[in-house]
């Protein structure tokens, strides 16, 4: 008869702790968290795990912790491909993770923020990614204390707990400035997005803050105020041909903008950039099939969505992060939409 016990047929965390020598809690962070102990640990209890029999219940853990295996992404357009770029990167990462990734259009009617707080309280999701910069993130929390891991992609906070992943829209501003003022162009107007959020008052501040550093009154400079949209760019156009002294080039916070003010100009008979040179923001996909093909800032909406994934599931595996905020760098992609000052734009000054 062998001396030896037969092995338990469900053994728990504790037997594998106790065949380790190492705590509970050990085991756990070992077998949900692995980057959060030494390689020694992860090596002892992975083969007290073999030794045991251990099997982790996924199902059981999910019950104790509440988790979904499924976050939220808040999203103001689903049709804008400018948000659909970030989600790319969002499902990239949480596919890895295998985390399921649910889809909030915030401006259907269904999704008023009273259904959202809602939602939010019934705990259906382990984590949510904002891109809706309507959101009063702290007031969100004020009504509901249980929130799950928050960050935002794309938009900036008013929680300053928040993580969040954004462009840098101070030196996309730049960038798009400078273009132009190397061109030649000393007179330039602004299409500004939405002025109560962060990125259309940095791209505002950046517009200044090149002409500033040019030489060039600022505060003089055009500006005509927009909010991303074909209308404030066909908005803005209309204010444009009703000035007498017109700026030779104007830089739009967004693409969208941009195609506004150029297909206005155009039903007027302008052409761009023989009469006027127009950098956009953004440059999502038609950007470089529009007439004329647009110049802008690129961002790596992509590598947004990955970055914000990537805080979020920090925040998930019980850490924090590294940075509050991740920043990533705009380029500027050149195309037909630019050129030096032509004879036939009105002469002005800054």
């Amino acid at each position: 008869m062998s001396n030896s016990s037969p092995k338990k047929t469900n053994p728990t965390v504790q037997d594998v702790a106790r065949a380790a020598k190492v705590s509970t809690a050990t085991v756990s962070r070992a077998l949900s968290m692995p980057d959060r102990v030494s390689e020694e640990t992860r090596n002892k209890v992975a083969r007290a795990v073999e030794e045991t029999g251990y099997v982790l219940n996924h199902a059981a853990r999910n019950l104790r912790r509440r988790d979904t295996g499924a976050i939220v992404a808040l999203v103001p357009d689903i049709g804008n491909s400018h948000f659909s770029n970030i989600l790319q990167g969002i499902e990239t990462v949480c596919a890895d993770r295998n985390l399921k990734v649910l889809i909030a259009d915030t401006r259907k009617p269904s999704m008023a923020r009273s259904n959202l707080n809602e939602f939010f309280s019934q705990n259906n999701c382990d984590g949510i990614v904002i891109m809706d910069g309507h959101f009063s993130i702290a007031g969100i929390r004020a009504a509901n204390p249980k929130l799950p891991p928050i960050v935002t992609a794309g938009e900036w906070s008013d929680d300053p707990t928040v993580p969040i992943a954004v462009v840098n829209n101070l030196l996309g501003a730049d960038l798009a400035v400078s273009h132009l003022l190397a061109l030649g162009h000393k007179t330039i107007g602004h299409v500004t997005g939405l002025l109560s959020h962060k990125p259309g008052r940095d791209r505002l501040e950046g517009f200044r803050a090149t002409l500033s550093g040019a030489g060039l009154e600022a505060e003089k400079a055009w500006v005509f105020e927009g909010d991303y949209t074909l209308e404030s760019g066909s908005q803005a156009a209309e204010g444009w041909l009703a000035l007498k002294d017109r700026p030779t080039a104007v830089f739009c916070a967004s693409d969208r903008a941009a195609f506004g003010f150029i297909s206005t100009l155009s039903e007027a008979g302008f052409s761009v950039p023989e009469d006027v040179s127009v950098v956009g923001f953004d440059d999502i996909d038609i950007a470089g099939h529009f007439v004329p093909p647009l110049t802008t800032i690129h961002q790596p909406r992509r590598a947004v969505g990955e970055q914000a994934a990537q805080l979020l599931l920090n925040l998930l595996q019980g850490g924090q992060p590294k940075t509050a905020s991740v920043q990533l760098e705009p380029w500027l992609v050149v195309r037909r939409s630019t050129a030096a000052p032509g004879n036939l734009a009105s002469e002005g000054t800054c």
